[in-house]
């Protein structure tokens, strides 16, 4: 027979958490049938493993589709000429 140890694991406690967001993770674990802290932990696990987006890949792209559709580079003139237009 093996004796199993536990370690503790560390403990977070959030404070000033505003209602409202309090509330949709209190609905969200309820439509996972987690428990609040498990919810918790599962959002703050998605948040942490989501990559950042590669600027450059999303810069290239975003060069790509412009040059596709032949829409002209924005300049400052274009956005303020579309601002005094009431467009932005």
């Amino acid at each position: 027979m093996q004796l199993v140890t536990h370690t503790s694991m560390p403990t977070l406690t959030i404070k000033g958490m505003p209602d409202p967001l309090y509330q949709r993770l209190k609905q969200r674990a309820a439509e996972h049938r987690r428990s609040l802290n498990s919810e918790i932990l599962v959002a703050l696990e998605q948040s942490i493993a989501a990559t950042s987006p590669d600027t450059l890949a999303l810069l290239a792209r975003a060069d790509a589709l412009r040059t596709a559709l032949r829409v002209p580079p924005l300049t400052d003139a274009g956005l303020r000429a579309a601002k005094s237009r009431g467009l932005l």
